[in-house]
């Protein structure tokens, strides 16, 4: 999957093939005034306005207690961009938007669009990364109470869209008991695979930061499921704490291997599969780069920079990651590639 210029029209397909539309203009200007719109229409509650159902533009100024006429403005170019609709003067959603954006759906966009605001910030530093190989930690740079609360909502709502599926795939041995979720903050994948494997109980592994924000954000997880006692946190580092011999049936870390060069992540291995039961899996969920760069990769390309420029690794490919799990004493499977999200995939290791 990527995101390209869409051409409407004969002339346009045309025009697009004989390379004579500005295309960087459209991946710049354009692409960051779509961003920043659907940025003001969440963080102003335009889609929590409208559902109840349609408003005029006045009616819908004065839900959001905006300006009558830039609201209208930002309504029209909502509905340009294919997230409201306009019939007879009152603004409704499209059903994407009634999909995705809507702050009372357990899987919104919401909160993962304000992180972006937040987002837009640390990518600033691009530049002086590119120039001088400085990576920005963000866990570390300019990480107050607010910012931390909003990059654990945004993480729990940006990874709700792929966690059904994720715990669909991820392979759990026959009468696993006992799970260690390193990093997984919010807690939604643990609470995923758990609910599939009623004998299944999980402990995520997280930074103190990390747990004193997540935490809330799982109690109303495990409160909606019915599954309270049966996900908790832990405070701690995985990369210097013991994990324990024998301990666990499944090991699962999600987007954290991006922030670890290779021989961490070799030397993560290893202690993982110390801690692995026989027949326990090491799952790795990742967003995925291709060996080579690729137009047909392009999310994964972009996302490789980012994640080099905040923690100074990037993403991986599969066979990267099924190296550090062999090179552990582990099998590794075949790569499974998400199709709820393109780009996204997970790589399991098994202990014999």
């Amino acid at each position: 999957m990527k995101l390209d210029m869409v051409p409407q029209g004969v002339l346009e397909q045309i025009l697009l093939r004989i390379v004579d539309v500005p295309l960087p203009l459209l991946h710049t200007a354009i692409a960051s005034l779509l961003a920043r719109t659907v940025m003001t229409g969440t963080k102003l509650g335009v889609f929590e306005a409208l559902e109840a159902g349609p408003l005029s533009g006045a009616d819908l100024a004065r839900e959001c207690r905006t300006h009558e006429g830039a609201t209208k403005s930002l309504a029209d170019a909502l509905v340009c961009t294919g997230y409201l609709t306009l019939d007879g003067g009152r603004y409704g959603m499209t059903a994407m938007a009634r999909r995705w954006m809507p702050r009372s759906r357990r899987d919104s966009m919401h909160d993962s669009i304000l992180f972006s605001i937040d987002e837009h910030d640390y990518m600033s530093s691009m530049e002086n990364y590119v120039r001088t190989g400085e990576a920005l930690d963000i866990h570390d740079a300019g990480m107050n109470d607010e910012r931390w609360s909003s990059y654990q909502r945004g993480m729990r709502s940006r990874q709700s869209g792929y966690a059904p599926e994720a715990a669909k795939r991820t392979p759990v041995a026959k009468g696993a008991r006992r799970m260690l979720d390193i990093g997984g903050s919010h807690g939604l994948f643990s609470v995923e695979i758990c609910k599939l494997h009623p004998g299944l109980n999980s402990v995520i592994l997280d930074l103190p930061e990390a747990v004193k924000h997540a935490a809330p954000i799982l109690a109303e997880d495990l409160a909606r499921e019915g599954m309270e006692g049966r996900v908790v946190h832990e405070e701690g580092n995985a990369l210097s704490d013991d994990l324990g011999t024998d301990a666990y049936d499944l090991v699962f870390m999600s987007q954290l291997a991006h922030h670890f060069d290779d021989s961490t992540n070799r030397d993560l291995a290893k202690k993982v599969a110390k801690a692995l039961r026989p027949g326990g899996a090491y799952v790795i969920q990742e967003s995925i780069r291709t060996e080579t760069p690729s137009t047909r990769n392009q999310i994964g390309g972009m996302l490789d920079l980012y994640f080099a420029m905040l923690s100074e690794s990037g993403t991986w490919a599969f066979e990267e990651m099924a190296s550090w799990q062999r090179e552990a004493g582990l099998t590794p499977w075949g790569p499974v590639r998400y199709r709820s999200t393109p780009g996204m995939g997970q790589q399991a290791g098994v202990k014999s």
